[in-house]
């Protein structure tokens, strides 16, 4: 069984799903035989690749909402957060996400990926590093087990993967994916967002034994899109 996610390392609901998706899949009878393949998604392709904008500025301008509102925001999705046993920090920068996501490609070449994105979700959300930094970038990556010149390789040349990061894109407009985290399970059932751990477990126990295609009726969940990212209520 093959599980592919679309995620994005700027995403809060794609860290705290793939918390719950591992949980969902620690509980699955056949785990061993399930493969992971994540998948690039970038919520803001046109953010400059460097800057020094805050992350509560930048909500703050994107929902029209006050700074104070802002942290009440992210106050809650910590929250979720916490709830899964992760970190989590508002003082974080917004940027772009292309080089992070060149480097997933890379990952998976060397088997990787997995460690990796956790590494990059880590400094993003619960060290708030400044992943725009290519020297940060290069020692996350080789921390994570990717050989150092080839990091630098890929830094260096902005054409390294990228038609690898389009192409899963465009695979994401194809199967319908608006928002993430989006899952989809041996093309044969998709569900989105950062969905409960048994939520998940029942997605793959019933994709295990039916070969039925069909988006999976799990109801409202936490995703991130293009108009933002869904804030639990009060």
């Amino acid at each position: 069984m093959r599980v592919e996610i679309w995620s994005d390392i700027a995403c809060p609901w794609c860290y705290i799903g793939k918390a719950r998706f591992e949980a969902g899949l620690a509980a699955f009878a056949h785990r061993d035989g399930v493969e992971v393949v994540h998948r690039s998604f970038e919520l803001d392709p046109k953010a400059p690749a460097a800057t020094d904008i805050p992350v509560l500025d930048m909500l703050a301008t994107k929902y029209g909402v006050s700074r104070a509102q802002a942290e009440e925001m992210e106050a809650r999705v910590a929250a979720a957060a916490a709830d899964e046993g992760l970190g989590y920090r508002s003082d974080r920068i917004h940027g772009n996400t292309f080089d992070l996501h060149r480097l997933l490609h890379l990952g998976k070449e060397h088997g990787v990926q997995d460690a990796l994105l956790d590494a990059f979700y880590r400094a993003n959300f619960a060290e708030a590093r400044t992943l725009g930094d290519p020297a940060v970038l290069s020692e996350i990556a080789v921390a994570a087990g990717l050989p150092a010149d080839e990091v630098a390789r890929v830094l260096a040349d902005p054409d390294a993967y990228a038609q690898e990061v389009r192409a899963d894109e465009r695979e994401a407009a194809e199967l319908g994916a608006t928002g993430v985290p989006f899952f989809v399970i041996d093309r044969r059932y998709g569900i989105s967002g950062g969905q409960p751990a048994e939520v998940f477990r029942q997605a793959l126990e019933r994709a295990h034994a039916d070969g039925a295609v069909q988006l999976l009726p799990t109801g409202d969940a936490e995703v991130c899109g293009d108009d933002g990212c869904a804030v639990p209520g009060k």
